[in-house]
């Protein structure tokens, strides 16, 4: 049996999505995009321009919900699928847009460059529990205006992995888009096999910025799969209950649910959440309060409930250094969202309220998230029945080391983790150098990167990303793009 949580009942998640459809119709969403609020409009929502605000009638959000497909697949760069969003599905990648990371050698947080992005995209591509990459850093030696095409770029070149990203102007898009075609060769062989998500962020409350709702319009109409990531903060900019927030977060999400269906019936759409509380004492957003991840779980169940799958950030840390805070928040988050049954959990790697990578935490969260798919295996019966054969074995021979039944169970019952997590004994430890968990993880990063294997993506195709990196380069006065390799 597969274990399950369940934060809110049925009656609950009807409540919450039928006062979030009042909010729309009612309070409706701001959006500063002309030509979407002219789409709406002549679809039937109410634009009121005094207020510059857009209300949306509850036959708007039936023919979205009746049209946004239930699940979709994710393929890597060479084409073979690698996801499959379906209900019960659950797959890890790490956290995105870091500004920061954890230097491995000096514990100490720093701006990324080039070659950190490279080593990351290195490092994610030998964690197997990691089944996408993410465009986690922000390198600081390009300019800001292709920072997001640039770390598109630098993943799709080092990693097979598909990727979780996002852009920040409209520009960025078009490059993006035309990397992604430039691997799959034309535009159905991209909707019919995407490899990206985008990540796209109403402003709470109850807004689409114009490059965020452009984004959202532009990944439908070239069917990019997209999550949609509100992020209302509970005491803040949503109400102080959880239950509020929630109805805030579902308002928001069906806002951009409609704006995908209207802009193409059937673009593939996650329901996520970043959802967090406010912790007024220091004035921050705890990712790691157990409130948020509740936030975040419940937005899941209310994402399945309208038929979608769905997304959350969660199994990340606000600690500032690979600790037992990082330990505690990152296993509770993800433990919570699997047995939640979030299809794509983000988080992995991440420190900081979300502002720092850290190469070392991301090995040790991918233990995390093995033991987290472990747990949804459950317990079942192996050849247990009846147990008197077995006992009778382990008192003849006292112990059970090398019988029949443990060589045929072994591995599907017990999962060992790799050589970051400590099970040896203490004379052992002590033997072996007494290593602390960031210095096993420093040698496993320096294994995975030893052990780094090319992307098989063809030489052609990658000269082609390049061209266009290197015009976007040019296109913001850059003379070069920053070196790939140490």
């Amino acid at each position: 049996m597969r274990p399950r949580l369940r934060l809110l009942e049925e009656e609950l998640i009807e409540e919450i999505v039928s006062e979030a459809r009042e909010v729309l119709s009612t309070l409706g969403v701001e959006i500063h995009n002309r030509d979407l609020v002219s789409l709406l409009s002549a679809h039937g929502a109410k634009v009121d321009t005094q207020q510059g605000r857009v209300r949306f009638p509850p036959d708007l959000l039936d023919r979205a919900l009746q049209t946004v497909p239930h699940s979709f697949c994710l393929y890597d760069v060479l084409g073979t699928q690698t996801h499959d969003f379906s209900p019960d599905s659950v797959y890890f990648t790490p956290g995105s847009a870091a500004i920061r990371i954890l230097d491995g050698r000096t514990g100490e947080m720093r701006t990324p460059d080039t070659r950190d992005y490279i080593r990351y995209a290195k490092v994610v591509s030998g964690l197997p529990h990691l089944a996408s990459q993410s465009t986690a850093l922000i390198p600081a030696d390009v300019h800001e205006n292709i920072s997001d095409s640039y770390r598109l770029y630098l993943s799709l070149l080092t990693s097979e992995k598909p990727v979780v990203t996002g852009a920040f102007t409209i520009k960025s898009f078009e490059v993006m888009k035309d990397m992604q075609l430039a691997i799959r060769g034309n535009a159905a062989e991209l909707r019919a096999r995407p490899l990206t998500v985008f990540t796209c962020c109403p402003t709470s409350p109850l807004k689409w910025s114009e490059v965020t709702s452009q984004n959202l319009v532009d990944c439908a109409r070239w069917g990019i799969p997209v999550e949609l990531v509100a992020v209302p903060l509970s005491g803040f900019m949503a109400p102080v209950t959880l239950v509020g927030t929630l109805i805030q977060h579902t308002a928001e999400n069906l806002s951009g649910l409609v704006i995908s269906q209207l802009a193409r019936p059937g673009a593939p759409v996650l329901y996520g959440s970043s959802s967090a509380i406010f912790d007024i004492r220091y004035e921050t957003t705890p990712m790691g309060a157990i409130e948020t991840m509740m936030l975040n779980c419940a937005a899941s169940e209310i994402g399945r409930y309208l038929g979608m799958p769905t997304q959350g950030y969660i199994s990340l840390s606000d600690a500032k250094q690979l600790d037992a805070q990082a330990g505690l928040e990152t296993a509770s988050g993800a433990l919570l969202a699997a047995l939640s049954g979030i299809n794509s959990i983000s988080g992995p790697g991440m420190l900081d309220f979300e502002s720092c990578q850290s190469l070392e935490k991301l090995v040790v969260d991918n233990e995390i998230c093995g033991m987290a798919y472990r747990l949804l295996r459950g317990i079942e019966a192996r050849e247990d029945f009846p147990a008197i054969p077995l006992l009778e074995q382990l008192l003849r021979e006292q112990h059970l080391l090398i019988a029949n039944h443990t060589r045929r169970h072994l591995s599907q019952e017990i999962l060992f983790p790799g050589p970051v997590i400590d099970r040896a004994s203490r004379s052992r430890w002590l033997e072996e150098g007494r290593t602390t968990l960031r210095e096993r993880a420093e040698r496993e990063v320096s294994r995975l990167l030893a052990a780094y294997t090319p992307s098989r993506l063809s030489p052609e195709v990658k000269a082609e990303l390049t061209r266009f990196m290197e015009a976007e380069a040019a296109r913001v006065g850059m003379e070069k793009l920053p070196a790939r390799e140490p």
